[in-house]
């Protein structure tokens, strides 16, 4: 497969402005042409492999924040929200979405903002005899939906807070749950609560019936809301949030960010995830985490200069709904709805207890190896309620050899890869026996005397 051009011209601008370089003056320093920086800043023409060299050695600038992984991301996001039927089948080519992601992103941003407090307008105006007569029926953006947004476009990664989980985790001597200095007493008492903290006494109470993963996980929540509370509200102030709800849920976000990467502190856990070659079990073990904890761990390795395997990683329900997602890949979830029905971690229900393994292609032809297993969460008693999911992770197929999951797989044979696809409604495969809804873009034909496996054929 040819190597894909790079077009990183608002990647150029921000650098050039942050050196308060004319354009003259940044050409120079780039040995290019006045013209041929214009042309590069403006998506005309992609960064050449000089050029990327020439940043890195007079700028000292770190290449990898070079990738086109937001703007693919941006350019999936829209590809789905334009194909909602109130555009009535206007979408734009493919090309002018590339360029709008690359040349502008901030009006990508709000377009998707705007698609989005529509759909909420819309979902509201369907209950209108909930809505009609409430003081509080204005339009207002979901807050959930604001921040699953804000940690999908930071890459799943907040430097200040990941490095400063892990000078906390450099100076806990051992256990978390033993540690003499929290600023706060621990007890594990016989309740159905996973945390609770009350600010008189300094003193935390956990589940005794949760795991000691979970248990120390809530311990480092705790500590990011007592330790680091100024650095939480910094980032806070930086997101922007148009809610206090919002802002609130974020909160709760970063702390359990905090606690994640103080748990597998980043260099620590780069380095033995290497070494183990991403077993999770593994891993599990070595830092007393989770699978689930190790593996949403791995998809947050983004660190400049640092950066692990670009992973993805997703968790369902048993309704199919996501619940977590977050891609350092080209791969992109869908916005709303469930993920595609061809992929393993559906299956993982079927099979508890077990990692299966799927070779993957979608449909712009990136190819991935895909780890998937149920996860179960007790409620510490008989009565208490157990929480059903299943995780997937994966990563395209040039990073398999890292991964112990792919030993056997490959090398593989072209039909070894099952064709997955993002979203039915924007999926461009016309002969997939799961397709649930016809794709918004393309035409239909009915033929009433003949019945295949759908009831229509997708035209091109």
């Amino acid at each position: 497969m040819a190597a894909q051009k790079l077009y990183a011209g608002v990647k150029l601008r921000e650098l050039r402005t942050r050196l308060g370089l004319t354009q003259k003056a940044f050409a120079s320093k780039l040995g290019v042409s006045l013209p041929y920086l214009n042309q590069m800043e403006n998506n005309n023409r992609p960064v050449s492999t000089g050029v990327v060299l020439a940043m890195a050695q007079e700028f000292g600038f770190d290449i990898t924040q070079l990738r086109a992984g937001d703007a693919e991301r941006m350019v999936t996001d829209l590809r789905e929200v334009l194909s909602d039927p109130v555009f009535d089948g206007q979408t734009p080519p493919l090309a002018d979405l590339q360029l709008t992601a690359s040349n502008a992103p901030g009006l990508a941003h709000a377009f998707l903002q705007l698609h989005r407090a529509y759909r909420q307008n819309h979902e509201r105006l369907a209950s209108l005899d909930e809505a009609l007569g409430r003081e509080d029926a204005a339009l207002r953006p979901s807050p959930w939906e604001e921040v699953r947004d804000f940690f999908h476009y930071c890459d799943n990664y907040i430097d200040a807070v990941d490095r400063a989980a892990e000078r906390f985790a450099a100076t806990v001597d051992g256990d978390v749950l033993r540690a003499p200095d929290l600023g706060f007493d621990v007890r594990a008492v016989d309740t159905t609560h996973l945390r609770r903290f009350d600010n008189p006494s300094l003193t935390l109470t956990l589940s005794r019936g949760s795991s000691p993963a979970t248990q120390r996980f809530q311990v480092l929540h705790q500590v990011a809301l007592l330790s680091h509370n100024d650095l939480l509200e910094a980032t806070l102030d930086l997101a922007r949030f148009q809610t206090e709800a919002a802002r609130q849920i974020a909160k709760i976000g970063l702390a359990n960010y905090f606690a994640g990467a103080a748990l597998l502190p980043y260099g620590r856990f780069l380095q033995a995830a290497q070494d183990a070659r991403h077993d999770l079990e593994r891993l599990a073990d070595q830092f007393g985490a989770s699978i689930e904890q190790i593996a949403h761990r791995l998809s947050t390795l983004q660190r400049p200069g640092a950066t692990g395997i670009p992973f993805f990683f997703v968790r369902v329900d048993q309704a199919g709904t996501i619940t977590k997602r977050h891609s350092a890949t080209r791969l992109q979830f869908a916005r709303f709805g469930g993920a595609c029905p061809l992929w393993n971690v559906h299956q993982a229900f079927e099979q508890p207890g077990r990692f299966l393994r799927q070779l993957a292609e979608t449909p712009d032809g990136m190819q991935y190896i895909s780890i998937a297993r149920d996860v179960l969460k007790p409620g510490g008693s008989f009565n208490a309620p157990t929480r059903r999911y299943a995780i997937a992770l994966g990563c395209e197929i040039s990073h398999a050899d890292a991964l112990v999951y792919a030993d056997g797989l490959l090398p593989a044979k072209p039909q070894s890869f099952e064709p997955i696809g993002i979203s039915c409604r924007i999926c461009e495969r016309v002969g997939c026996h799961q397709r649930s809804v016809p794709p918004l873009e393309s035409s239909l034909s009915v033929d009433h005397n003949l019945r295949q496996t759908l009831p229509y054929k997708v035209g091109l």
